[in-house]
């Protein structure tokens, strides 16, 4: 069975975002994009592939499937991109959104559970969870690993990793990586 997979980058205080959607302020790290990128290409955007060096059809390694929430949708919207991981099917959980104007992606209204029920029963690779913070919370009970990117930068303030209510949920690490940058990439499992 596909697994829902949730990869996201988060401060020290748990943010994946700034108050307005920032995710410029984590410190950069050649070596770590560069590593992470190799390993997992589906999560560099369609746009980006090029400017790169990475093959514009590079082919997924473990993902077929992304989940995005109107906010991690719109950052590509703003700059014209209505299809940002053409190289997978896409889907925007949004009940504000409206209408998507792409063909390749897919706006889901209602019930994102039901969508990760019905997609971990298809063939395939796995699922990513690209984020946000209200959607993760509301896939928590569907959620089988995260691959989290802790930046040693304190936020303050802004979109949390999980916003919902409170469920305490084990995960344990099963792998870590640090980087120059201070970065560390931790691999969780559903414990």
């Amino acid at each position: 069975m596909r697994k829902l997979v949730y990869y996201v980058a988060v401060s020290l205080d748990g943010y994946i975002a700034g108050p307005a959607g920032e995710f410029d302020f984590y410190p950069t790290d050649d070596e770590m994009m560069r590593q992470i990128n190799a390993e997992y290409p589906e999560f560099v955007p369609t746009p980006l592939r090029s400017h790169i060096g990475m093959a514009v059809d590079a082919p997924n390694r473990h993902f077929d499937a992304v989940l995005m929430g109107r906010g991690s949708y719109e950052p590509a919207l703003v700059t014209g991109v209505t299809s940002p991981y053409a190289h997978m099917r896409q889907y925007v959980v949004s009940s504000t959104l409206g209408r998507i104007d792409d063909p390749a992606v897919e706006l889901v209204e209602a019930d994102p559970v039901g969508l990760v029920q019905r997609l971990k029963k298809e063939e395939g690779l796995d699922i990513w969870l690209c984020g946000g913070g209200k959607l993760a919370a509301q896939l928590l009970g569907e959620i089988d690993e995260m691959i989290i990117k802790s930046y040693p930068v304190v936020a303050g303030a802004g979109i949390p990793a999980f916003a919902g209510e409170f469920q305490p949920t084990l995960f344990a690490p099963v792998q870590r990586k640090e980087f120059g940058n201070g970065a560390q990439a931790t691999w969780f499992a559903r414990a």
